[in-house]
């Protein structure tokens, strides 16, 4: 589908598009850093730091709803735009959508986002299991649960968001629901949507991968954790004060900071994303195109589990915006963000004439 708009490109006049929201201000900077015009989509009452950041865009266009995009599709392809997906694009417009409708070429797999999800034939455990990859013990049902898990669950009023909360036990899993559904933080009808799986003691690692088919190597951009609210706030209380005010966490994750990995145990991190890449080619080829992360549990044995997938720009490259990762340093001679680096791998496709094998 893509195909029919590439073919009437003029290449040296690319726009780079993305949704404005996620990791948008990432993706602009970047193309403007290489030289690209760019465009952003952005809702109604949501306008403020594109407006603000005025700089690294040309083209805004203003929606009632992000969902509108399809609207301005044939507007989008005059400009020569080359769309780079992020979180919000999924959500507020749909993979069967993105996949069927839209027309505008993206940078990396669409084929690939549905997997995002838990449930469902195309889900990221198919892709883990094939790249060897542990993950968290799945429970079924409530009745299987062996000891602490974490429920994985739609928040109520904020769709976007995570309603997720831990369980000692079956029984305290069984108590949570009701207090919940109760409280209107999570809904009845989301049960059968909810993922309950092992609850994994450690370190969180997100590890922001990009790969390149011009290159045909997995590079570790940088890696990042969460600040995740109101859960760290109830973690800088003492013990005693977090069990009498009862606080309900709801972890919603509200901003990221970048982090260094012990250099030693980056050794297991490259063969991770490396198979992750070969399980992406085997079960939706041409396979992983560009940014993805690997969200990863560390544990006091150094077992490396991971619990969360993005088989595109993660939220947490943001903690490199403008200024680059020390990893991805090692690869350029400077640090470079995920953004540019994506912007970076667009330039050479067109300078090799490659552009088809870095768009679906």
């Amino acid at each position: 589908m893509f195909t029919e708009a590439l073919k009437n490109y003029n290449q040296e006049e690319i726009t780079i598009g993305v949704l404005g929201s996620h990791s948008a201000l990432d993706v602009l900077d970047g193309a403007k850093r290489i030289g690209f015009r760019t465009a952003v989509i952005v809702e109604k009452g949501r306008e403020e730091p594109y407006t603000r950041f005025s700089r690294i865009i040309d083209d805004v266009f203003t929606l009632d709803n992000f969902s509108d995009i399809f609207n301005v599709q044939d507007d989008l392809i005059e400009k020569n735009c080359i769309f780079v997906p992020n979180r919000s694009f999924v959500v507020y417009c749909g993979y069967n959508r993105i996949e069927k409708e839209f027309k505008v070429p993206i940078f990396g797999s669409r084929e690939l986002l549905k997997t995002e999800e838990r449930t469902g034939l195309h889900n990221y455990y198919r892709l883990l299991d094939e790249a060897k990859i542990r993950y968290p013990k799945v429970y079924k049902k409530a009745k299987d649960i062996e000891g602490p898990v974490i429920c994985k669950i739609p928040h109520a009023k904020q769709r976007v968001e995570r309603g997720f909360f831990i369980a000692k036990n079956r029984e305290e899993f069984e108590e949570e629901i009701e207090k919940r559904i109760e409280r209107g933080s999570i809904r009845e009808d989301d049960l059968r949507e909810a993922v309950i799986e092992e609850f994994i003691s450690g370190v969180t690692f997100n590890f922001n991968f990009f790969y390149s088919p011009l290159f045909k190597r997995t590079e570790l951009l940088g890696i990042d954790r969460r600040f995740v609210t109101d859960l760290d706030g109830i973690v800088r209380l003492p013990a005693n004060q977090q069990i009498n005010m009862a606080f309900e966490e709801e972890m919603k994750e509200i901003g990221n900071y970048a982090v260094t990995l012990r250099e030693s145990m980056l050794r297991f991190v490259f063969p991770m994303g490396d198979r992750f890449v070969e399980a992406t080619k085997h079960f939706y080829p041409p396979g992983m195109i560009g940014p993805f992360a690997l969200q990863t549990m560390i544990t006091k044995d150094y077992e490396f589990v991971v619990f969360d997938v993005s088989t595109r720009m993660g939220g947490g490259t943001n903690s490199f915006m403008g200024i680059g990762s020390q990893y991805s340093a090692v690869y350029w001679g400077e640090p470079t963000s995920a953004g540019k680096r994506v912007s970076m791998e667009i330039k050479k496709a067109i300078e090799q004439n490659r552009l088809k094998y870095v768009l679906t």
